[in-house]
């Protein structure tokens, strides 16, 4: 399908790329997986409505087309767009000081906020700024999911036991806060929450293909109507998410006077950021499990255009769902077509089953969520890591500490920052090791052996890392620590093979260092440099110093002319190293044979 149809088209249509994917047997699973969504968003849209300070019924209307328009134009196979927590919270922050909630100044500004919002998003996956989710490493990501997922359980507390937490606390105040109400635990929610949490476990583990969250969906809400039949509710107290409204989105319009725009500006860049952040950052963790490579240019305008099309359609800020998305990927949906349908369902479902949603228990619903966060937590990858390298793991935990106690934006930046700064520390270290030819070795490669003799006049070293501003100091002290060991080797040969790129403080080393080599009476040799790495040195003028008689294409050619041409060949006759093939061409003068015959001579 790629080869039949131009690029441009692909480009304007990306669902072109993965539609052949769809067969009867994807459609399958993701039709279950996009009811299984469709269902879960109904009590968590009109929460994050809530937080907004959005009417309720504005929660589930950003889960309709917004997730339709992402799903097409994105990037992710997974990722499911709507409101979420974060977004929901900044968008309130931003807004509250202009207008009251809920009323409808309030909604028009973020309507017009959100398109807004979405053209800077799109104009950001134009100017192809998607390289910048290159920072986020792969353990950042992981850390961050694992302490969302956390969140994301900590967060359904109240209504797996039936107490009353107040929102908006940190991960630690509802751990509190819930420690201290122990003896108010509803017993009849937290029957039914642990009825949903089995029977999920039970049916995923012993009946995989069947759809275990919408199973356990069910059977918690038949354990809460049996025990409200029981006992009443009344006795029970049990809370359910209680009948939404049924009715379509209506048509929306922004407001696009310069006085509103004037006013909204200062706004748009943090929730862009905040929004293009946790769409790239959760579709990066489902793709790290799916093996799917994630077009972050195109995600961005996936997003962008979600964000303008639902501003026309009563949707506020929409980004990826941790929620949604985590539920989409544990219900097995194969292809983008599961978050199209999850989103058309939910029309139909707000229509004919919403006023059910009286039946549906909130425990149920927290049991629900505990399934999806306990799948978010990437243990084998959590164990990797820690096993392969203490600094990734390092950056791990400290995105996941920051995570469950800091906002969702900060963290993720918080794990950048780490991941940056010891990115920096290491390749301001590049390591410079002398390599000796192996005598061993019929071709004399090069090896790093310190039990193997040395050229007492050359010096052959090799450079791995990029030579850059904050490199160039470690380089400098570790050459002028050689001369200082061996003074007598004034000659020195850099393999240049592992020098990946220089900058000009890169290049005024080299420079620098020719220099002290002449002035010692040596010189200094390169081989095997990219023509990258020389293009700036030739550009800035520093190869009149460096020399290009200096720069040699291979070690062969390096070392012979730099032993014929070079290096004292009285030294060379009385070495008894040997350690070029080049300095078996030298007679070798034996002290002690010489000073025998000065004695005969002398009789």
């Amino acid at each position: 399908m790629q080869n039949i149809c131009p690029l441009w088209l692909i480009r304007l249509f990306p669902f072109i790329r993965w539609w052949p994917m769809v067969n009867r047997d994807t459609l399958k699973v993701d039709a279950l997986a996009g009811l299984t969504g469709a269902i879960v968003v109904l009590p968590q849209g009109v929460a994050f409505a809530v937080i907004a300070g959005m009417p309720p019924e504005y929660g589930l209307y950003t889960a309709m087309v917004p997730a339709v328009i992402a799903a097409l134009f994105g990037s992710s196979w997974h990722l499911v767009s709507g409101p979420t927590t974060a977004a929901s919270l900044v968008l309130f922050a931003s807004l509250s000081v202009y207008a009251e909630p809920t009323t409808a100044q309030y909604v028009a500004l973020a309507i017009t906020l959100t398109f807004m919002v979405g053209v800077t998003q799109i104009a950001m996956g134009w100017a192809r700024l998607g390289s910048l989710v290159n920072f986020i490493s792969h353990s950042v990501i992981i850390g961050f999911t694992a302490g969302a997922a956390i969140l994301i359980a900590s967060h359904q507390i109240k209504h797996f036991f039936g107490v009353e937490i107040p929102r908006g606390l940190h991960f630690h105040e509802i751990l509190l806060n819930f420690g201290a109400q122990l003896e108010q635990i509803n017993p009849y929610a937290t029957i039914v929450g642990i009825a949903t949490l089995a029977s999920g476990i039970l049916i995923k583990r012993y009946a995989p293909k069947v759809p275990y969250m919408i199973v356990a969906m069910i059977a918690g809400s038949l354990v809460g109507v049996l025990l409200d039949t029981l006992y009443g509710n009344s006795v029970t107290h049990m809370k359910s998410v209680g009948a939404l409204p049924a009715s379509l989105p209506p048509l929306t319009m922004p407001d696009f006077s310069p006085a509103t725009l004037k006013e909204l500006a200062p706004a748009v860049l943090a929730v862009t950021l905040l929004a293009l952040t946790e769409a790239i950052s959760i579709g990066r963790s489902i793709a790290v499990k799916t093996g799917q490579h994630l077009d972050a240019n195109q995600e961005f305008i996936g997003q962008g255009l979600s964000n303008v099309v639902g501003s026309f359609f009563s949707s506020y800020v929409a980004t990826g769902s941790f929620n949604r998305s985590g539920v989409n990927y544990q219900a097995g949906a194969r292809t983008p077509v599961a978050a199209v349908l999850s989103g058309v369902l939910l029309v139909g479902v707000v229509l004919a089953v919403a006023p059910l949603a009286a039946y549906l228990p909130n425990a149920a619903m927290a049991g629900i969520l505990f399934l999806v966060a306990w799948g978010l937590i990437d243990f084998h990858h959590i164990k990797k890591v820690y096993q392969a390298s203490n600094s990734d793991f390092a950056v791990l935990a400290v995105t996941f500490v920051a995570t469950l106690t800091l906002e969702l934006e900060f963290a993720i930046l918080l794990g950048v920052i780490l991941s940056l700064v010891i990115y920096l520390s290491r390749t301001s270290r590049p390591r410079v090791v002398a390599r000796v030819p192996n005598p061993k070795d019929p071709k004399r490669a090069l090896v790093t052996d310190s039990r193997l003799p040395e050229c007492p006049q050359l010096k052959i070293v090799r450079i791995d890392g990029s030579l850059f501003f904050g490199a160039v100091s470690h380089v400098a002290e570790t050459l002028r620590g050689f001369r200082q060991q061996n003074p007598e080797q004034k000659f020195v040969l850099v393999v240049a093979t592992g020098i990946n790129f220089i900058d000009v403080a890169g290049a005024e080393l080299l420079a620098q260092e020719a220099k002290n080599y002449r002035n010692m009476g040596g010189r200094l040799f390169f081989y095997q440099m990219k023509e990258g790495v020389c293009g700036p040195l030739r550009r800035g003028g520093y190869i009149k110093d460096v020399g290009d008689e200096n720069m040699f294409e291979s070690k062969t050619e390096a070392i012979r002319e730099i032993f014929t041409e070079y290096l004292d060949k009285n030294i060379c006759a009385r070495c008894d190293r040997r350690i070029f093939k080049e300095c078996e061409t030298i007679p070798r003068l034996d002290a002690p044979a010489n000073e025998k015959q000065t004695e005969e001579a002398g009789k």
